[in-house]
C-alpha cells in the first residue's frame, strides 16, 4: 500500500466506475417485516484426488432472495467426513 503503481492506480478506477453504475442496484423485500433467514452449508470431495481436500461452500438467503454464497477450497486435509462437516458449518457461521 504505500509504493502503488500506475496499474494499481488504474484497477481503482476501473472499480470506482464499476460502484458509480450500480449505485442503483439492491435487494428489494415485499411483504411483512419477519424476515426469514435460512442458511445452507454442503462439502463436496475434490476433483482433483492428489490433493485430498473437500471443496466447502454456504449460501444464506432472506425470503427466497440470496444474500450471501461462498465456495472454497478447504486450507487443510481433514482425517474425516465428520471434520469436514464441522469445516463447512463452522466457515459458514
Amino acid at each position: 500500500m504505500s509504493n502503488l503503481g500506475k496499474e494499481h492506480w488504474q484497477v481503482v478506477k476501473c472499480i470506482l466506475k464499476y460502484l458509480k453504475g450500480t449505485t442503483i442496484i439492491g435487494l428489494v423485500y415485499h411483504g411483512d417485516t419477519s424476515y426469514a433467514l435460512v442458511g445452507y452449508s454442503n462439502y463436496n470431495f475434490a476433483t482433483n484426488l492428489d490433493i485430498k481436500r473437500y471443496v466447502i461452500g454456504y449460501a444464506f438467503s432472506i425470503d427466497n432472495c440470496l444474500v450471501s454464497c461462498k465456495e472454497t477450497l478447504q486450507p487443510m486435509v481433514a482425517l474425516s467426513t465428520t471434520e469436514v462437516r464441522y469445516m463447512a458449518l463452522a466457515k459458514a457461521a
